[in-house]
């Protein structure tokens, strides 16, 4: 294979040609073949190269790329190529000998440029092919961000989304063609965003406002944002919990016997690193497990309905697992039978078996033993006592 890359990726704006550099306009001149959205395509009618159209979805225009391996081709993509663009894409899929990237401005920089906002502190998200709920966990008063949209639609239903959640009063500012002859910009209330009509590309910055609930950044959320059947790890369980998983940048986590979700779904909001798996033997649980997964933000939580050991067999190895329930002498033997070195194990247990159980296997590997004691005041007749919850014993150990 030749050394001189075949393949360039090229940050196109709202302007075409006119917003291209000298070199990128060489590089444009040179190429065999160019490949891209049929909206960018549209901006470089004066190319002589081939013109492919990118098919829908993304992934289906790989093979097509593939097969034009060792000739002049360049792939169109908005502005920066690797904020929330095609160019991650590229890079994972190509050897770093085969490729090259021109990026062109950020949409995120030109619409901060226009709203005067520092990027620095403002929030970022490429919502044109992921949900909205993903804005959930960061909403708060206050907070402003800089949205990519899928199409004009997107705006009524992230109007919607934002009148649902208890942020009302939040202001949008829509921004349309930014860069380009057609540019437009425009700031909206929901309402006036559910009744009026915006043109692709869009991009929306977000001034949130409104009595919604914010939730807390720090572990051990609210119970009452879960939704449950009662089978719930309880906010201040949940928060020891999280502390003793530690979770570190792109750890992935084995949520075992996930009953509502809530470890693993927490465990997902630290940090957009990480991953999760969860494993649950009942078939309600896991249709719950994935609603709340996907009404607090984190829909790309991977849900197995299945009876542990036997539904880890072919999972990718964790780096942290977590046994919140289906806890057995097979399952910890399968586990310390099965996981790498270095894997951390955070098991909690309730009932005399378990805690029997843990105390074993403690004495037999070590870690720490700790058992978590709690009590809420609570009405006793006329006045008020200590109502106490059942004690949990939990086990935490390096493998």
């Amino acid at each position: 294979m030749s050394e001189t890359p075949w393949l360039t990726v090229l940050g196109l704006g709202e302007d075409g040609l006119d917003g291209l550099s000298p070199a990128s306009r060489q590089v444009l001149d040179r190429a065999e073949i160019v490949m891209g959205p049929s909206r960018h395509l549209s901006l470089i009618t004066k190319s002589n190269a081939e013109q492919i159209e990118w098919p829908v979805p993304f992934a289906d225009g790989l093979p097509i790329l593939t097969g034009l391996r060792g000739r002049q081709t360049i792939v169109l993509a908005s502005g920066d190529p690797f904020w929330f663009g095609a160019g991650s894409v590229i890079a994972r899929n190509f050897d770093a000998s085969e490729w090259t990237a021109i990026p062109g401005q950020s949409t995120f920089s030109l619409a901060a440029a226009r709203l005067g906002w520092p990027l620095e502190n403002t929030l970022t998200f490429g919502l044109h092919a992921a949900p909205l709920t993903r804005l959930r966990p960061h909403l708060a008063q206050g907070l402003r961000a800089i949205l990519l949209l899928r199409d004009g639609k997107a705006v009524a239903e992230l109007a919607t989304y934002l009148g649902e959640t208890g942020f009302a009063d939040c202001t949008l500012h829509v921004m349309e063609a930014l860069g380009g002859p057609r540019e437009r910009a425009r700031s909206v209330s929901l309402t006036e965003a559910l009744l009026g009509t915006f043109e692709h590309p869009v991009c929306v910055g977000l001034d949130v406002a409104g009595t919604g609930c914010a939730f807390p950044k720090a572990s051990g959320k609210p119970d009452d944002i879960f939704e449950t059947d009662g089978q719930i790890t309880k906010r201040p369980i949940r928060a020891l919990t999280l502390s003793a998983l530690a979770p570190r940048r792109g750890e992935h986590l084995w949520d075992i016997g996930g009953g509502t979700g809530s470890i693993s779904i927490e465990w997902l909001m630290c940090d957009p690193t990480l991953t999760a798996t969860t494993i649950e033997p009942r078939e309600d649980r896991v249709e719950r497990i994935r609603r709340n997964a996907d009404a607090l933000g984190q829909d790309r939580l991977r849900v197995v309905h299945g009876i542990a050991p036997e539904a880890l067999v072919d999972l990718d190895q964790p780096d942290v697992v977590f046994i919140g329930g289906g806890l057995s002498a097979e399952l910890l033997n399968w586990l310390h039978a099965n996981l790498r070195a270095g894997t951390r194990l955070v098991a909690n247990a309730v009932t005399l078996e378990s805690e029997a159980l843990l105390a074993a296997w403690h004495d037999k590997l070590g870690g720490d033993l700790l058992r978590i004691e709690l009590a809420q005041a609570a009405s006793l007749g006329p006045r008020r006592g200590w109502k106490s919850a059942y004690p949990v014993m939990q086990w935490s150990l390096t493998l």
